[in-house]
């Protein structure tokens, strides 16, 4: 029969790289591990592992109890933790996920007042997800996914929380400095700098360049805000961004936002949540308070 300690193996063994290092991380001895292993693949009837060696390689079986792991026990995990804080009289954390890099100026002017109110909860914020930010949120691995780019899913909820502009920033010594809006043929021969996200999920490539079959000259990654417009600033790339945190940025830099196209890149952000934790008032005050107009885009600057 399959138990949860067997998962469990299965994903630290994977983890550590080694029944050794996954041992001493599940504070067992390995001859103890070892013997739960040779007695958990006789009992599933499968080997679990092949061994090459002192290496060990997952077989198909073992992948797909691998895949398992990695699905279930984070929803287990924060079952037992969300157990304990009931039991305590606690209201746990609030786990953000992001991926609108941008966005963290924007989080901190909502995580502020939403501390203040809620002095009995924690916020913690991830970044980097296993399976994306939408299989974080059906894992339970966060609550709540800021994200530009919503994909609607049985289970999920997505509240839209402000409108913005993406437009390009230069220097104001930048050529283009002067231009009304610019045309994607005008950064062919720009260093174009974004965060690290993959080009077809940046509005600048999948809304302006791509559909034009343009590319820039050079394609930077810099992971700070902060870097890459001093980088735009002292002119060795162009960026796409926000408006709003374009123009909060210009009050201290020599920078321009400029419209992309004559239409311009119009987009919202969207807080995902799951439509099974409606009923956790902690969570829904952060929507609340996410959506409240002083927190509009139009106000966002400080």
């Amino acid at each position: 029969m399959l138990e949860r300690v067997h998962l469990t193996i299965i994903r630290e063994v994977d983890r550590q790289g080694s029944l050794t290092a996954a041992a001493n991380v599940l504070c067992l001895t390995q001859s103890a591990l070892s013997h739960t292993v040779k007695k958990m693949e006789q009992q599933l009837g499968t080997p679990v592992w092949d061994r090459e060696g002192r290496n060990l390689r997952l077989t198909q079986a073992g992948q797909y109890l691998l895949g398992l792991a990695n699905r279930v026990l984070p929803q287990m995990e924060h079952a037992e933790d969300r157990m304990k804080q009931y039991a305590q009289g606690q209201r746990g954390t609030l786990r953000i996920g992001m991926e609108c890099h941008p966005c963290y100026q924007w989080l901190l002017k909502v995580v502020s007042p939403y501390l203040k109110r809620w002095p009995d909860v924690d916020v913690d914020v991830k970044q980097r997800f296993q399976f994306g930010g939408i299989g974080a949120l059906f894992g339970y691995d966060i609550d709540v996914l800021v994200t530009p780019d919503p994909l609607k899913r049985p289970g999920l909820r997505f509240e839209p929380v402000f409108d913005y502009e993406q437009v390009l920033v230069v220097s104001e010594d930048h050529p283009l400095a002067n231009e009304a809006y610019v045309t994607p043929e005008q950064l062919a021969t720009e260093v174009l700098i974004t965060y690290p996200v993959e080009t077809d999920r940046l509005d600048i490539y999948n809304q302006f360049l791509t559909p034009a079959n343009v590319v820039p000259k050079r394609h930077k990654v810099i992971e700070t805000t902060d870097i890459m417009l001093q980088m735009v600033a002292s002119g060795r790339g162009v960026a796409a961004l926000p408006r709003w945190l374009a123009e909060e940025y210009a009050d201290s830099m020599p920078l321009m936002p400029l419209k992309l196209g004559k239409k311009g890149i119009s987009k919202q952000i969207f807080l995902g949540t799951r439509e099974a934790d409606d009923a956790i008032d902690y969570l829904a005050a952060f929507v609340a308070l996410a959506r409240e107009s002083d927190w509009s885009a139009a106000r966002l600057r400080v």
